[in-house]
């Protein structure tokens, strides 16, 4: 059985996040200088994870409240307003399958089973696969609100299986690789040009059951 990450493995979505925030400190410019207002956001985000897990509601109340604290008694109200507006773009974005994905998808579906494990909020999650296209390629959709081992072990005996028989692909090493070789199954890295700092990792991996490879494509190869 094949997991798949889906935000930045499947479809783009860190850039959407990126130039949301871009907008929010254009917004905020008057206040602080923009380095400064992304770093606020950012940490307004993390201390924020336990309450609203991850997501573009979870990130437009971050920014709300982020401009609040820096804004103060100054804030306009309009302000917010177009901070939810923000939100709602970027709830409409279009829903961009990488380059390859589909093809690799195909090629495996019938060798394999395939299941999505990703993050996030659960009707965001939805709605990006089903216009994705891409919902009838897997036997399985799993949506958690974090991606730790006990997530995976979770998932491996719902799905019955044991770890030797799982193999994760995704870009992020922290959520899709790094848990899934401590459970001894299978971790593929295929890096996204844009990543969300909270998920970046500076470690060396020696596991011979992990690969790295530049385009989804290579995997093919690999099995």
């Amino acid at each position: 059985m094949i997991g798949f990450d889906a935000d930045d493995t499947l479809w783009s979505n860190e850039p959407y996040f990126r130039e949301a925030e871009d907008k929010f400190c254009d917004l905020m410019s008057d206040y602080l200088p923009y380095h400064t207002i992304q770093r606020e956001l950012f940490a307004t985000e993390i201390d924020n994870l336990k309450l609203y897990g991850y997501g573009i509601k979870a990130f437009v109340l971050s920014m709300i409240e982020t401009a609040l604290r820096i804004g103060g008694d100054t804030l306009p109200l309009g302000t917010v307003a177009k901070i939810i507006e923000i939100g709602r773009n970027q709830l409409e974005f279009p829903v961009d399958v990488l380059y390859g994905v589909e093809e690799v998808l195909k090629s495996l579906k019938s060798k394999y089973r395939l299941v999505v494990v990703t993050k996030g909020d659960l009707l965001d999650q939805e709605r990006k696969l089903s216009k994705s296209g891409l919902g009838g390629y897997f036997h399985h959709i799993e949506i958690v609100s974090e991606k730790r081992p006990s997530d995976y072990t979770k998932l491996l005996k719902h799905l019955d299986i044991l770890p030797d028989e799982f193999m994760m692909i995704g870009n992020s090493l922290k959520s899709d690789v790094i848990p899934v070789l401590e459970l001894g199954c299978y971790g593929i890295h295929v890096p996204f040009h844009t990543t969300w700092e909270h998920e970046k990792v500076d470690v060396i991996i020696t596991n011979p059951k992990f690969r790295q490879v530049e385009h989804i494509n290579e995997i093919l190869t690999l099995l």
